[in-house]
């Protein structure tokens, strides 16, 4: 071949390559060796990369009848699928992802890590050969996907737990239209304060991940912080007071009169009641004697009629004040270290939402020791009002100065 045909070739394949589809390509290298004669199959795989068992190939299909429109093989030509080759193999993968409820409860993988290497190695093991990257394509056809845990499991539910939440919503409706405050309050999980890990991860320049440290197992001298927040409903504000010494019942009602001083009264200078929604349990829990003694004394601060709803047992994470402030700040601060108080009150004051959420944050030093008795004497001087519907969830503390 002369250099000037195969210059001429290699002008025509750099034009023409990216424009060609499998089938077009195989057909113009065919077409290109078959004008060339002799010489030609191995003169154009040279050029344009195509092996010569492909170009010999696309000669035979030059005198074939066209494929219909959009194929680039006839119909049956390749491999078959691996499920048409090995029909049980499918059924056989499933049942090793899934053992308990479509396969055998004994299954070697019942306690083993189902990536796709170990499921491959055990597919093949067991007479169905297939590689990792098959076993993927699989997982996805049949309809699987790599997933995490999801909290939603509550455990046995109280009969009168949907009634509960019609009572809530019904109360915190008629308080905002009355536009009386309305705050959803609970604690936050408490942080180990240092260097130590925090989940989720942050934009950084590559390869230069935050250190910490390598143990993170906590000592009776590690400090704790403990975050208390209260979710304004009607103005998507939040307050989040920080505890540095115990979560109890006292620090719980700090925190709300902490709040009150700081935004309540402002906001709400009219305001005669304060509607609080609480959790089950915990330092605001419906049990609790010195949560509601302290409710008393901040009532009578205050002079507010201190209303309480608490969300039933085990439904904490239907309170406002998880998805509404909780989750925002935990996502802010991803991947950062709270390494010290004055770190973590930063972050959580940065904290905002596109909704237009805005945070205050404090830091609270004082003690709040825990084991507290409340006697039955103190108890009695509480202005308590129980609800006539599940009194014991539903109650309200009025203060001692108003009548």
């Amino acid at each position: 071949m002369e250099a000037r045909e195969l210059s001429a070739l290699e002008d025509k394949v750099a034009r023409l390559w990216p424009h060609l589809d499998e089938r077009a390509r195989r057909l113009f290298a065919a077409s290109e060796a078959r004008e060339l004669g002799r010489g030609g199959i191995s003169a154009v795989s040279r050029v344009c990369g195509l092996s010569r068992v492909t170009i010999t190939k696309g000669m035979r299909e030059l005198d074939e009848p066209p494929l219909p429109a959009g194929r680039v093989r006839r119909p049956g030509a390749g491999r078959p699928r691996i499920e048409v080759s090995d029909p049980e193999l499918v059924g056989r993968l499933d049942a090793l992802v899934e053992p308990l409820s479509r396969g055998d409860p004994e299954s070697p993988l019942r306690w083993t890590s189902k990536g796709t290497r170990v499921l491959a190695e055990e597919l093949t093991a067991t007479g169905h050969p297939v590689s990792h990257e098959t076993v993927a394509q699989l997982l996805r056809a049949l309809d699987y996907s790599l997933q995490g845990t999801r909290k939603t499991v509550e455990g046995k539910q109280h009969p009168d737990r949907d009634a509960q939440f019609r009572f809530i919503n019904e109360e915190v409706r008629k308080a905002l239209a009355a536009r009386r405050p309305v705050i959803s309050a609970d604690t936050k999980k408490k942080e180990l304060v240092g260097n130590y890990e925090n989940a989720g991860r942050k934009w950084r320049r590559a390869k230069d991940p935050e250190r910490v440290d390598v143990h993170d197992f906590p000592t009776t001298e590690v400090p704790r912080a403990y975050p208390y927040g209260i979710y304004d409903l009607a103005h998507n504000t939040g307050f989040v007071n920080i505890g540095t010494d115990h979560d109890t019942g006292a620090f719980a009602v700090a925190s709300i009169r902490g709040w009150w001083r700081a935004e309540g009264r402002r906001l709400y200078p009219r305001a005669r009641s304060l509607l609080i929604t609480a959790d089950a349990g915990g330092s605001n829990g419906y049990r609790l004697r010195i949560w509601k003694l302290k409710l008393q004394e901040f009532a009578d601060e205050a002079d507010l009629t201190v209303r309480v709803c608490h969300f039933p047992p085990g439904t904490s994470k239907w309170n406002k004040v998880e998805h509404r402030l909780f989750s925002f700040i935990s996502t802010d601060w991803r991947g950062e270290p709270l390494r010290d108080y004055e770190t973590i009150v930063r972050l959580i004051a940065r904290t905002t939402t596109a909704k237009g959420l805005k945070v205050m944050c404090r830091l609270d030093h004082r003690r709040y020791p825990v084991g507290t008795k409340v006697t039955d004497a103190e108890f009695a001087t509480i202005r308590l009002y129980p609800n006539r519907f599940h009194g014991d969830w539903n109650y309200a503390i009025r203060p001692y100065r108003r009548s």
